[in-house]
């Protein structure tokens, strides 16, 4: 197959334009194709093609193929009695009555827009390949935190320099729509449905909770996602190896990640029995996933666990004051959108009760946070970039493996550390990746 060929196709559903070719009526086509937008989003997709545009002159849809695009104008295999509108002789066609099918034949010539295709065959894929070369690609950012967190902001500009690097540069033939959640989810509700609704060509998502927004809102647009522990167990994808559906990205978790945040909590608290669990319940939440591990490694340690639910910004607080009556040797914090929005008031909280803690990402031990062991969260932002390039060139998510973390990062906060009065043993220093005094 040649090369122009593997590239997406696009067909020619400008209503405005495509109307007025066919004689038919502009304003009711435009208006029946975006009003059943979602009974035809499934039968698009059953094509493997996409809505691309909703503008107000309709839609644009784009197909793998030209007979592809043939097959979804005209309904499939199965045969049922249709009837035309009076504009096609009002007799019975035997095609599949799909929503998409019915708005096609009520407003157009059925032999002219067959006609049609047959006539764009012989130079679509020269076409085809000239709107992608020319084309401005759209993607779009659902993060969790901030806008003006200094932290994501080097993931984001980490994100936009990998795709640089395989030639998408913003204002140029790349336009990147951010949308910052600040760990509300409310608002992470209403940005995944904004998103989706620009009809970007891909979605880059960096939390559990945002997956599970934009994953709800469209199963047609790829989704990368970075900072998800547990994609199978959340229903995201089918497998790690073979994620199917629209979904992939870059999980955030590794199995020993558990026992290694009570091993390091253990050697600079020697004295450690209790610890306390801070953590959102709600099943998108990754702490559901690692829980398992830590309740294991905890017995085979003996140490005790106590989980603390917290499932809202304003609960973090009345769960510190509940520390007063259980006084827990050590704190772990769970890694979710709202605590590391918030994290400040988290890491502040554990130094008012002087609580040795340990947090899974790295901006935690650099915003004050005692000691912080996981993934790197700039390598996978990273590593999304490659993706999301792939998927811009015409990769589907489905043939698209999950990957794991690769970069692991342990980073010890020395001024923390003397604050609450501990000494750091000078092997954990010795193995740590940074050390911040």
């Amino acid at each position: 197959m040649s090369a122009p060929r593997k590239l997406a196709t696009i067909l020619a559903a400008d209503i405005a334009g495509y109307s007025r070719l066919m004689g038919a009526d502009e304003v009711g086509t435009a208006r029946a194709l975006r009003e059943h937008r979602a009974a035809i989003d499934p039968i698009v997709a059953s094509h493997g093609g996409r809505i691309v545009k909703t503008t107000g002159d309709g839609v644009l849809l784009e197909f793998p193929s030209i007979v592809a695009a043939f097959e979804c104008a005209v309904g499939g295999s199965e045969t049922h009695g249709v009837r035309a509108s009076s504009r096609d002789g009002g007799g019975v066609m035997t095609e599949s009555p799909s929503p998409l099918t019915m708005l096609l034949f009520r407003h157009t010539r059925r032999r002219e827009f067959i006609r049609l295709l047959g006539a764009a065959a012989a130079v679509w894929p020269l076409a085809a390949h000239a709107q992608q070369l020319e084309r401005t690609r759209r993607v779009g950012v659902l993060t969790q935190f901030a806008e003006n967190d200094r932290e994501a902001s080097q993931y984001i500009a980490t994100f936009r320099k990998g795709l640089e690097a395989f030639g998408w540069r913003e204002g140029q033939n790349l336009h990147i729509d951010y949308r910052w959640a600040a760990g509300d989810a409310a608002r992470m509700r209403t940005y995944a449905a904004e998103i989706v609704d620009l009809l970007p060509d891909v979605i880059l998502v960096g939390s559990p909770t945002g997956l599970s927004e934009i994953a709800q809102a469209t199963r047609t647009i790829p989704i990368v996602f970075v900072q998800v522990a547990d994609p199978v167990g959340g229903g995201f994808v089918r497998s790690l190896a073979n994620p199917g559906g629209n979904v992939t990205g870059f999980t955030s978790f590794e199995d020993t990640m558990s026992a290694k945040w009570l091993e390091l909590l253990k050697e600079i608290v020697p004295q450690l029995t209790r610890v306390a669990v801070l953590r959102n319940p709600a099943t998108s939440s990754a702490s559901t996933y690692i829980l398992g591990g830590l309740e294991a490694a905890a017995r085979s340690s003996g140490i005790q666990l106590t989980m603390v639910d917290v499932r809202s910004v304003s609960e973090i607080k009345p769960a510190f004051e509940a520390f007063e009556r259980d006084s827990p040797d050590g704190l772990l914090v769970m890694p979710d959108a709202f605590f590391s929005a918030d994290r400040e008031t988290i890491i502040a909280l554990a130094a008012l009760r002087r609580l040795p803690a340990v947090y899974y990402y790295r901006y935690y031990a650099s915003s004050g946070g005692l000691l912080s062991y996981g993934p790197s969260a700039i390598d996978l932002y990273r590593r999304a970039g490659s993706y999301v390039d792939r998927i811009l060139r015409g990769a589907k998510p489905a043939t698209l493996p999950v990957q794991q973390p690769t970069k692991f990062e342990l980073t010890i906060n020395l001024k923390t550390a003397n604050a609450l009065g501990l000494t750091v043993p000078p092997l954990l220093l010795a193995r740590a990746d940074e050390v911040i005094e």
